[in-house]
């Protein structure tokens, strides 16, 4: 077998290439769950953050120990990725409904896990559960296409829990190596939702190097820092945070489209994880939205106030 050699400028440049696409580890809700139990010493919001804790470790059971899912359509998979499509593609794989038999299976494993849960949390999960397949459609439609107000409120961290549950689980299927880098790339490149925050790496070979991590698959992909993720803008872009904040979260805000992501810095929170820290920072978003600016990203496990139009995309 032959390789091409590179030479010494170009061993110099693969060297410093970040890849392009990161998927999740096999353990990634575990992992969740104690940065939320971590978080939720002492924080305003403990219960919630506790009960977080609970709804991943769940998510951790049924994707250890999943239930018998149909296969997917490789040859769908593959003429995917030979147009750059996302191969888990939300439009395609919520319309086949495979993903209510995780549903019902992380709600199976949730409540038998947890026998003293709050009134208010069994009304919502006896909700879901009952639920027809035709309501849970368009509750996860409007979900993932970032119209919260269309769902009930108290049913979206279980809805968007067993969300993330099935496309982690087909994620299983995709080939990293198998999705080409494209420029400017907004969406998830494996199943085209937003993110949910940015990543700012801390070791070697990608010290200092941004990830957008996809608020379904929780897949990381590269994209360039001092480029609004939104707009695309190269003007220069506020870095909002609070000096105490223990989270490692900066919000990163557009001056051209008013809109902010925020950033998780590892070198600050070396045990930080996005999502989680998040969720743990809410204040932060109370802040930037007394200065009107706009949240675009969606957290799946947290259903906004007002409006609740945030993250909406086709």
């Amino acid at each position: 077998m032959s390789s091409k050699i590179l030479e010494p400028g170009e061993i110099e440049s693969a060297a410093m290439t970040p890849p392009f696409v990161q998927l999740p580890p096999i353990d990634l809700f575990s992992k969740r769950a104690e940065r939320f139990a971590a978080l939720a010493e002492g924080h305003p919001m403990a219960a919630y953050l506790n009960l977080l804790d609970k709804i991943c470790r769940a998510q951790q059971a049924v994707l250890d120990n999943p239930p018998e899912l149909p296969e997917l359509d490789n040859a769908r998979i593959s003429a995917s990725l030979t147009h750059d499509m996302p191969p888990l593609a939300v439009d395609t794989l919520l319309h086949e409904n495979d993903w209510q038999i995780q549903l019902d299976a992380w709600l199976e494993v949730f409540e038998t896990s947890n026998k003293d849960l709050p009134d208010a949390v069994r009304a919502a999960l006896q909700r879901l559960r009952q639920a027809d397949t035709a309501q849970r459609h368009t509750w996860a439609a409007a979900l993932l296409g970032g119209r919260f107000s269309e769902v009930p409120e108290a049913l979206v961290p279980f809805l968007g829990a067993a969300l993330q549950l099935a496309w982690r689980h087909w994620l299983k299927s995709i080939d990293a190596e198998s999705i080409r880098e494209r420029e400017d790339q907004t969406e998830c490149p494996c199943c085209g939702s937003l993110p949910v925050a940015g990543v700012i790496r801390h070791r070697r070979p990608i010290d200092g190097v941004r990830y957008l991590l996809c608020s379904l698959c929780a897949t990381e992909w590269h994209y360039v820092r001092l480029k609004c993720s939104h707009c695309l803008s190269t003007r220069e872009l506020d870095y909002l945070h609070f000096d105490d904040s223990p989270h490692g979260i900066k919000a990163e805000a557009c001056p051209d489209c008013h809109t902010y992501l925020k950033q998780l810095y590892l070198e600050i929170a070396p045990n930080g994880e996005a999502l989680t820290a998040d969720l743990a920072s809410l204040d932060l978003d109370l802040c930037l939205a007394e200065q009107n600016l706009q949240r675009r990203a969606p957290n799946l496990l947290l259903a906004p106030g007002g409006e609740g139009e945030q993250g909406e995309h086709n």
